[in-house]
């Protein structure tokens, strides 16, 4: 399976390295991603997807210690959690740190996902940073959870299209979203 996508993630590495957006699939659904450093392509990303810059957007890690690296003061009572979870599942965060300003939210947190997806977790280590996941729809619009919904605007507006599982029909859905308070208390947003 590695060798059917190992081409993908080093022109992925290539793009996200230059400011770039992907069309990537996900654990979830396909997804529209960046360096979440770089203010600039987070930008690009917000105006593509025709979406108010208020609205946060998630980024996708590897493993655990990412977490720590990218949220301060992180309550380490959430991995507890997240392992007994079975869908894959985006906290909210307080404390964000080291990203780009325009992907924080106004009151400090960050949305972010342990990623499981093997070519996830190769583009991310390969990237050796969070990468953003956002959605591939126009803001409003329903989101594909399949590469062949996904409208042309969208695909003609990143510089790098993943071929990998392309023809996948599998039906894909969103993650649950909860919000992690440092507090130890969750609230489930979705």
């Amino acid at each position: 399976m590695q060798n059917n996508f190992e081409q993908d993630v080093s022109e992925c590495f290539k793009v996200l390295t230059k400011g770039g957006l992907i069309l990537y699939p996900t654990d979830t659904i396909w997804g529209i991603g960046c360096d979440p450093t770089n203010a600039s392509s987070v930008q690009r990303i917000f105006d593509l997807k025709k979406r108010s810059d208020k609205k946060s957007m998630i980024i996708l890690v590897a493993d655990e210690r990412e977490i720590l690296r990218y949220v301060a003061n992180a309550d380490l009572r959430i991995f507890d959690y997240l392992n007994q979870t079975n869908r894959p599942t985006t906290v909210i965060y307080e404390g964000a740190i080291g990203l780009a300003e325009n992907l924080v939210n106004e009151d400090g947190t960050i949305a972010i996902r342990i990623c499981k997806d093997t070519f996830c977790r190769h583009l991310i280590k390969r990237f050796q940073k969070p990468i953003v996941s956002t959605s591939a729809n126009i803001s409003g619009q329903s989101f594909s959870g399949n590469f062949s919904a996904i409208a042309d605007e969208i695909k003609n507006g990143v510089d790098y299209i993943v071929k990998y599982r392309q023809d996948d029909a599998v039906p894909a859905a969103p993650s649950s979203i909860i919000k992690w308070k440092n507090d130890g208390q969750v609230q489930v947003l979705r």
